[in-house]
């Protein structure tokens, strides 16, 4: 069954974290370091088959990486395993940082 997950911009992504959404991050240690969107729960990809049952299922969940291909595949996976709230930051921790929305890291 293929299940389609909405695409939100960063200024939605920002809103629905404001009303209790989980933003996810899932890339590498060394890519949340550098910069990552203010707020964001670092849950890299390479460990998401093990860790997923971290997050929380009653939470509506905002999946961000750095240009959206790898928390779109993430946010699939999730929606497979029984996640139903879930959503895609279209453009990623970049579309974030170029529409002025708070960073954190080393470059920010």
């Amino acid at each position: 069954m293929l299940l389609l997950m909405e695409e939100v911009t960063p200024q939605e992504g920002q809103q629905r974290m404001q009303q209790g959404a989980l933003l996810v991050d899932v890339r590498e240690q060394s890519e949340y370091d550098d910069l990552h969107a203010e707020g964001a729960t670092l849950l890299p990809l390479s460990e998401l088959e093990s860790r997923f049952s971290e997050l929380p299922t009653d939470k509506e969940l905002v999946m961000i990486c750095r240009s959206g291909a790898r928390s779109k595949q993430a946010g699939e996976y999730l929606m497979q395993n029984g996640y139903s709230k879930v959503v895609n930051l279209g453009g990623g921790t970049m579309a974030w940082a170029e529409a002025g929305l708070p960073t954190e890291g080393e470059s920010s």
